[in-house]
């Protein structure tokens, strides 16, 4: 198997009962690393090193931001703000690009994230979990099959993962319940949110709201992922 398995939390975010297991962990390891960065990982060579050279995105230096403190956040700006003008004053000059062409970015990118490179990488083991557990731990296929699904990004990443942990009948076994969880949870939502907009007729005013009170935000959530 290429990846350490982290089997223990995907099995307690399995447990948890959400609309997205993989949404709960994803939510936990974010904070741990926005802590993470403005702790002592600030000063160690290796995390500066790649801070300098990728930065962050919008949404996680707003993030920083907001664990007020000012002093590792500008120590990481600081020297991020040096390597970003070394790339400006190198980079090469634009070329004209072909009209409905997709092409590669060039190199020396001034913009990126190391956060969201290291969530992504984290959130790909899991995913990768998800799918081992299938053949290892008797207690995962009660717990998917008659689970909430995933959110349809995390969906999707665990059948791209998935040949990484299984193969031959296994993997076509695990990816036929995968498939029909996720159906059936999107059948349901469906239903939930069809009864939230028929709630708003006055006709069904007195009728109960079963559980589609909240069945909008878990929509999106399941859609796009929190």
């Amino acid at each position: 198997m290429r990846q350490h398995l982290d089997t223990a939390p995907v099995l307690e975010a399995m447990r948890g009962g959400g609309e997205c297991p993989l949404c709960a962990l994803k939510k936990t390891n974010e904070a741990a690393y926005v802590d993470s960065f403005l702790g002592g990982s600030v000063m160690e060579v290796s995390t500066r090193l790649e801070v300098n050279q990728k930065g962050f995105c919008a949404k996680h230096l707003k993030m920083l931001f907001d664990r007020n403190n000012r002093l590792g956040l500008a120590l990481m700006e600081s020297s991020h703000l040096k390597e970003v003008l070394k790339k400006l004053q190198t980079r090469p000059a634009p070329q004209k690009r072909l009209l409905f062409k997709k092409e590669a970015p060039s190199g020396g990118q001034v913009f990126g994230c190391v956060l969201c490179e290291r969530l992504e990488n984290t959130m790909r083991r899991y995913a990768l979990t998800v799918a081992a557990l299938w053949k290892t731990e008797k207690d995962f296929k009660p717990l998917l099959t008659d689970g909430k699904g995933f959110c349809l990004p995390h969906y999707e990443m665990i059948r791209e993962e998935a040949p990484g942990a299984l193969s031959g009948p296994a993997l076509k076994e695990f990816l036929s319940a995968l498939d029909a969880a996720e159906t059936k949870n999107l059948e349901r939502l469906a239903r939930e949110v069809d009864w939230f907009a028929q709630k708003h007729d006055y006709r069904n005013q007195d009728k109960p709201w079963g559980d589609s009170r909240d069945a909008v935000e878990r929509c999106a959530k399941k859609l796009r992922g929190e």
